[in-house]
């Protein structure tokens, strides 16, 4: 079983936020599957078989600071190990546009990745940052541009990107994160 959890804020206000990237992936991932969202530990779950594999699909509703709490208490309920889990996050490192595999690391300053690692207690568990910076970082205010929306230039290279992200994860849930990041990583 892989778990998939697309991190960003519940809450209409939070809707179309930089910081609600992997939320925002997720749901157009899974956009012709017409998923019913369940409830469950303080987030919303969706499981489908894909590629003859079960997956579980999760967006944490405990607000990106404490993603952490709900990821860990999926997996322990799975019993999911932190390799069959990708986290899909904004990243401010990055410039709109362009994303990064990883399968083990720091957090990278990413408040949300910080909280998985305190709750899974491991950085070896595989993410998916993608991109969210359009001006120099050191003349934004970090919580005003997370918390900001994009604008329509913006949203537009976000959609073209997503088309490369579904098949990112169509991708990760048949291979071996090795060979996805091979595969994605130099294509940028």
């Amino acid at each position: 079983m892989k778990m998939i959890v697309g991190l960003g804020n519940p809450g209409r206000q939070y809707e179309k936020t930089r910081h609600n990237t992997g939320y925002r992936i997720v749901d157009a991932y899974l956009e012709d599957k017409q998923p019913t969202w369940k409830k469950k530990f303080q987030s919303l779950y969706y499981e489908a078989i894909i590629n003859k594999e079960k997956v579980l699909f999760v967006k944490p509703e405990t607000y990106m600071n404490n993603s952490g709490e709900a990821v860990a208490s999926f997996a322990n309920f799975y019993k999911i190990d932190a390799s069959d889990i990708l986290i899909i996050c904004d990243d401010l490192d990055q410039p709109l546009g362009k994303y990064r595999l990883r399968s083990h690391g720091s957090c990278g300053g990413h408040n949300g990745l910080r909280n998985i690692e305190q709750h899974l207690k491991t950085q070896d568990y595989n993410r998916l940052r993608v991109g969210i910076l359009t001006e120099k970082k050191e003349q934004i205010d970090t919580i005003d541009y997370v918390l900001g929306k994009f604008d329509p230039k913006e949203q537009e290279v976000l959609t073209n990107l997503t088309k490369t992200l579904k098949d990112v994860i169509d991708d990760y849930i048949v291979f071996d994160f090795t060979e996805l990041m091979n595969k994605y990583n130099r294509r940028k």
